[in-house]
């Protein structure tokens, strides 16, 4: 397997660019996908959160955009605006890391349309948007999708198997079929491919692992207690295993608040992003977030979906979540890139049966823990 960006024909400009983000030998995904999307070939790709996905994408991208020309490229498709923001983020630092004078602008939804519409006239080579309002613009006409040449959706999993899949349809359906079309997730399943493949062209499926996987540097335990208990016992876990940064996930978007409130009456700084969050409260959060202001975030699974934060170091789940996807992803916002994690399930007896589902989807051990004077032992 190839193990320097050399090999993969990226130009120096881009690999010069990699490195001055300390991004010098390219992960399992990356290895992957760049020489199969630069051959213009359709792709499904998958593997485990913080495995390097965003630059699997981006590098070979910026090596197929033609600068030269004044013209919109490319759309990637992301499902929340701070995935969107995230990608566009990258975007610009590789732009100006590898002096390669490529543009990108963000289109999303409770943003305002106007202003976006007068970006879009300066014909950027890449659009990074949310589907709703990607669609909105390409029947305004203020997208020339007739020039577009590759499309990526991100995520694709939650785009595709939920309300958005028509909407990326019509978006697909409006393009030319001589695209170039690649979806990306750490989890890919039946229907997401059954949605998706009549739009590819001969697709190259792409996976690190044989099976939906999960990184292997995160460590997985739980603790059992009364439902009534667990906000107390979260207190208790933090002050015993005082993490760097951590996540805590609610299920209830209603609760989610009140969790970050009572986190801040203790002297633990907090912040919340939901689906009701405004976006420049969620902006707020989470620059706050990243620059270490505070060290706790409460999220539903919608906000933090894509989310990437290399420093946080737990994560804590005050509900279990439903599904092994959700784990999944939820598990995924620690360990980014070569750093490790921990992830803690704050659980009812009645949540014990999703434990021994979530071991054997995904090969791994969720150890039973307990606190003891302070400190979080094994039994």
């Amino acid at each position: 397997m190839n193990t320097h960006f050399e090999d993969l024909k990226l130009s120096q400009n881009i690999i010069s660019g990699l490195e001055k983000q300390d991004i010098t030998i390219p992960t399992e995904i990356q290895t992957l996908t760049i020489p199969t999307l630069l051959t213009g070939k359709d792709i499904i790709a998958e593997s485990h959160t913080g495995s390097g996905k965003t630059l699997a994408f981006l590098a070979p991208l910026f090596e197929k955009i033609n600068s030269g020309k004044k013209e919109m490229q490319a759309i990637i498709l992301a499902p929340t605006h701070e995935l969107v923001m995230q990608i566009n983020n990258q975007i610009t630092l590789l732009s100006t890391n590898s002096t390669l004078p490529i543009t990108s602008t963000t289109i999303m939804g409770e943003v305002n349309i106007e202003r976006q519409i007068k970006k879009l006239k300066e014909k950027p080579h890449i659009l990074v948007g949310t589907p709703g309002r990607i669609l909105d613009l390409i029947k305004k006409k203020k997208i020339t999708h007739q020039t577009i040449k590759t499309v990526i959706i991100d995520e694709a999993d939650h785009l595709l198997e939920r309300n958005e899949a028509a909407t990326i349809k019509a978006i697909l359906h409006s393009i030319p079929k001589e695209k170039q079309l690649c979806i990306f997730s750490a989890t890919i399943n039946k229907k997401t491919i059954d949605i998706i493949v009549p739009f590819m062209k001969d697709p190259v499926t792409l996976k690190t692992a044989p099976k939906t996987a999960l990184n292997p540097n995160i460590e997985h335990m739980y603790i059992v207690v009364d439902q009534r208990d667990k906000f107390e016992t979260l207190k208790k876990l933090i002050a015993a295993v005082n993490p760097q940064r951590a996540l805590v996930f609610v299920s209830q978007s209603n609760e989610i608040q009140l969790v970050t409130d009572k986190l801040n009456y203790h002297k633990l700084a907090a912040a919340s992003i939901s689906g009701n969050t405004s976006k420049e409260d969620r902006k707020t959060a989470l620059t706050r977030f990243r620059s270490g202001k505070i060290k706790f975030l409460v999220s539903s699974d919608l906000s933090a979906r894509g989310l990437d934060v290399p420093e946080i170091t737990h994560i804590f789940h005050l509900d279990f979540p439903n599904t092994s996807n959700d784990y999944l992803h939820r598990a995924g916002r620690t360990a980014r890139g070569n750093f490790s994690g921990t992830s803690i399930g704050i659980i009812t007896h009645k949540e014990l049966a999703a434990i021994r589902v979530y071991e054997r989807e995904f090969s791994i051990k969720i150890a039973p823990k307990k606190l003891f004077k302070g400190k979080l032992e094994s039994f």
